[in-house]
């Protein structure tokens, strides 16, 4: 099985879907890395380890680094630039065209021929407008290739005990909950490749626990999907044959997995 994976900036694909990714190829599948940018307008450590000017070209080496630990089988840039964050922290979209960028999306599909595409929220988990954008030029691509589109799924899905809270996508309930645990070691072998990012890895947690945390030690094991397109029936289960699923659950990985959504909202309407 072929798998499109589409992000925004490089370690999206390690921190919010890292461990999935891992397991994806360890049973089989040939995991295929689109990012719309090299990362830019990143944050760098302190003390910084390259110039701003130099910034894209050291990232793009470190998701390098990430998607082999993670066992993916290729690497593509589209070639955006990510803008610095501005006044108060706050983010931007890295492109204006959505048409252009849908097509480019729609191109690499055609390329690799993948069964499935695995992209940003349709909340851009934490409201980024890069990874909304990310989500709407993906969703455009996959639907507008009718019957020949790849399923598509989005990362950090919702569920009850979701292990980032703050990233989890709102209003967007999981359909597959996977445990990484098997491939942990991968999964922070990647987030270590992404040097320049570190101090963003564990600020947050470090906040929360009142001292300076690691990078492995906020590397979590709980990670979700949902299904996009074709949508699924709210009222229904999760179809049995989907491919996704049944390639994790090949690997025993799911954790209340094909009823998880019907389950819910069961309990919504009861």
């Amino acid at each position: 099985m072929n798998i499109l994976v589409f992000f925004a900036h490089p370690d999206d694909e390690t921190m919010l879907c890292g461990g999935t990714l891992a397991l994806l190829a360890r049973q089989g599948a040939k995991v295929h890395y689109l990012s719309s940018t090299r990362g830019e307008g990143g944050e760098m450590v302190e003390p910084p380890i390259c110039t701003r000017e130099d910034l894209g070209q050291v990232r793009e080496q470190e998701m390098v680094c990430a998607v082999q630990a993670l066992g993916g089988a290729s690497l593509t840039f589209l070639g955006y630039v990510d803008p610095l964050v501005g006044p108060e922290n706050t983010l931007f979209p890295f492109a204006d065209d959505l048409t252009t960028l849908a097509g480019q999306v729609a191109l690499s599909i055609r390329q690799f021929e993948p069964a499935v595409v695995i992209t940003h929220g349709a909340h851009g988990e934490y409201g980024h407008p890069a990874h909304v954008l990310a989500h709407q030029a993906a969703r455009i691509a996959v639907e507008s290739l009718g019957e020949q589109a790849p399923a598509l799924y989005t990362v950090q899905a919702n569920f009850p005990g979701h292990p980032k809270p703050r990233l989890a996508n709102p209003d967007e309930p999981a359909h597959l909950v996977i445990d990484a645990s098997p491939v942990l070691l991968q999964k922070t072998q990647a987030a270590l490749c992404h040097r320049s990012q570190h101090a963003l890895f564990i600020r947050n947690a470090s906040k929360d626990a009142g001292r300076l945390m690691t990078v492995p030690e906020v590397i979590v094991t709980l990670e979700s999907l949902r299904r996009v397109h074709p949508p699924v029936d709210p009222t229904l289960q999760f179809p049995s044959d989907d491919p996704l699923a049944t390639l994790l659950e090949s690997a025993g990985v799911l954790v209340d997995a094909k009823n998880l959504y019907h389950e819910e909202t069961k309990s919504t309407k009861g």
